[in-house]
């Protein structure tokens, strides 16, 4: 039985010491950017080739400011960006096939788990903001990312403040 197991092994080493030497090499990563000003952003894209949650880029969302930011430990939206929340509401509501998702952040103070949770606050108080206003409720998705994805790395109070947002992306 012993010279089944020897005959094996050795059977084994040649099959792989043949197709060691066909491998073929990783080709260098390309850019894949292309010039003009398209406004597309697959940066959320799904993954089921369905076009899922890849951004839109018409012309009039593009023209909409797409962040709003929070005060420190806050999910009220400020005074200053109560019409922009409105701007997209215009717009979700005469183009019912558009939707969003609302992308909640914070800054890095607190524990992730808070965090998370203020991101959700932030993008829930987006969402109802827009409801109101008659946008349906199919047409917004809402995601916090917690501090996970900051816009600006630093410790200061203007960084700080560039990471409480919600980012607002078009999709189809």
């Amino acid at each position: 039985m012993s010279f089944h197991k020897i005959f094996a092994v050795a059977l084994l080493g040649a099959f792989l010491a043949a197709c060691g030497g066909n491998t073929i090499p990783d080709p260098e990563p390309t850019d894949t950017t292309y010039g003009g000003n398209s406004g597309a952003d697959t940066s959320g894209a799904g993954t089921d080739g369905m076009g899922d949650l890849e951004a839109y880029g018409g012309n009039n969302e593009e023209m909409l400011g797409n962040v709003i930011y929070f005060e420190f430990d806050s999910s009220e939206i400020r005074s200053q960006d109560q019409d922009l929340v409105a701007a997209h509401a215009i717009q979700l509501n005469e183009n019912s096939f558009n939707s969003v998702r609302l992308e909640g952040h914070a800054d890095e103070r607190g524990s992730r788990e808070y965090n998370i949770g203020l991101g959700e606050r932030r993008a829930q108080a987006i969402r109802q903001a827009l409801m109101i206003q008659g946008v349906s409720a199919s047409q917004i998705q809402t995601v916090s990312f917690g501090e996970e994805r900051p816009e600006a790395l630093g410790s200061s109070e203007s960084d700080y403040a560039q990471n409480r947002r919600v980012e607002i992306t078009y999709t189809n």
